[in-house]
Order: structure tokens, then C-alpha cells, then sequence
């Protein structure tokens, strides 16, 4: 299935209203809270959120929406529009300009089209099923990999992972780094758009959520890297929030024999 232009081009009205919401704030005065998983929100990101689900409930009124601040909208829907308008807010909060806005497309449970905008720095990824990606209208692509040794490796923070999960990541930094461990830390869904231009050649995340994965499936996939959980399933709706994305889909089974089959 070939995602339409139509869709591409209001995902990217979307990202373009989230950076009207947010840019003003950044680096300015905001006002914060803790939610109830104690993770921090913004009114950026409330802002950034309700102005993209404005324009989905107006011009596409029988799709559903998940977003991370308001919830969902018309939850049965073939179409579901997946929203993060601030991934990464504790490097909104610090100054850093390495969040990003994502905007999912899934449909019947697959993302096939997805966004990942990093206003601040006017730099935007949109990966489509059937279309590739691109980055900032150009065609992003993966780089090789020959071997898991030399790989670079990023997660967001190794705090992120639970005791297994931590002895896992860490077997494979043991074996891409095999003189000096030096992966890169933080970048949240920023380290994916790095990946899909071939920057990065892997990515290792746990907990995420479907706002924090569906968009960034069809970036690099469309890039020709692949996405997948710990036990190298792909990605849907309904997948558990362990992630992995490679630059080079063959070293797949060398990541996960270096996890240790986790």
C-alpha cells in the first residue's frame, strides 16, 4: 500500500503548526507539572498537541487520534493519526534543540507513514510506505555496516532500562566498542532521523510507548534501515515498547545474539 500525497502533505501541515506552538516557548517561560507517571509536560506540549488534533478533526474527521497529552478520538478507526508534539521534553526543558515533534500515520494497525520534526533547527525526516524518506525533501538513506565491531551505537539514557535490560545493552556496546566504549547519549527520536541519514547505526531503546515508536518506523524502514522489538518482531500498535533500529537490517541477528537472546 502507497501511503497518498494528500496525507503526506497534512502530516506536514501538522508539524508545521507543533513548531508554531513551540518555538516561541523555547528557550523562553513556560509552565510545567509532573503527570502521574512523574515524567514532565509542558504547555508546549499541550500546545503543540491540541493544535494538530484541531486540524485532524477538521480536515480528516473520521480518523482516529492517539496523542501522548490528550489521549484518543475516535478509537475504532481504521486510520489512527499517532502524536508526540514534544518527544524528548526534558531537552526542551534544558535548551536543547535535539526533541522532536512526531506524527504517525498507522492503518489497520501498521504505521505506514511518519514525521519526525525538529523545528527549532529547521530539520524535518518524512518516511512514507512505498515512497522512501526524506530529509528535508531529499532522499535520506542508511549506511552500511559490515560488522557489529565499530557499529555507533545511541540510546537516550542507559537510566531508561530496567537491571536486564541494562546487562543486555551493555553486551552489545562490549561488542561494537571493543577498545573504547564511547556510544552516544541522549537525542531521543532525534537519534532515529540521525540513523535514516546515516549517522547512526543503531539505536537501543526500551518503554517506549506507541507515541514514542510509530513514527519512527516508517523514517527508517523508508531509509532503508529496519525497526523491530528485542526478539526482532516489527513494530505495530500492539508492540511492547522494546526497540531496536539498525542502519544495516543484516546485522540484526549479530545484535540480538550480543543481547543474549533477551
Amino acid at each position: 500500500m502507497q501511503v497518498k500525497e494528500d496525507d503526506i502533505l497534512l502530516a506536514a501541515h501538522l508539524a508545521d503548526k507543533a513548531g508554531e506552538a513551540i518555538r516561541p516557548l523555547f528557550r523562553g517561560n513556560w509552565d510545567s507539572e509532573r503527570k502521574a507517571d512523574r515524567s514532565f509536560v509542558t504547555e508546549a506540549d499541550r500546545a503543540a498537541e491540541a493544535a494538530m488534533r484541531a486540524v485532524i478533526e477538521a480536515e480528516r474527521p473520521d480518523d482516529g487520534i492517539v496523542g501522548e497529552e490528550y489521549g484518543t478520538h475516535n478509537e475504532g478507526a481504521e486510520r489512527q493519526w499517532v502524536l508526540d508534539p514534544i518527544d524528548g521534553t526534558a531537552s526542551f526543558m534544558a535548551g536543547r534543540p535535539i526533541f522532536g515533534t512526531l506524527i504517525a500515520l498507522c492503518q489497520s494497525g501498521w504505521p505506514v507513514l511518519g514525521v519526525i520534526d525538529q523545528c527549532v533547527a529547521g530539520e524535518r525526516w518524512v518516511g512514507a510506505l512505498g515512497l522512501g524518506t526524506t530529509f528535508n525533501g531529499k532522499p535520506a538513506k542508511t549506511r552500511a555496516c559490515a560488522e557489529l565491531p565499530g557499529a555507533v551505537v545511541a540510546t537516550t539514557s542507559p537510566h531508561c532500562f530496567n537491571e536486564a535490560e541494562a546487562d543486555a545493552y551493555l553486551r552489545v556496546v562490549a561488542k561494537a566498542y571493543p577498545e573504547l566504549p564511547y556510544p552516544v547519549y541522549g537525542g531521543d527520536c532525534y537519534n532515529y532521523g540521525l540513523l535514516a541519514s546515516g549517522h547512526l547505526d543503531l539505536v537501543i531503546e526500551s518503554g517506549l510507548k506507541l507515541h514514542d515508536y510509530a513514527a519512527l518506523v516508517p523514517v527508517v524502514e523508508g531509509a532503508g534501515g529496519m525497526m523491530s522489538d528485542w526478539q526482532g518482531n516489527p513494530l505495530d500498535m500492539q508492540s511492547d515498547g522494546s526497540v531496536l533500529a539498525l542502519g544495516e537490517p543484516a546485522r540484526l541477528d549479530d545484535v540480538l545474539e550480543a543481547m543474549g537472546g533477551h
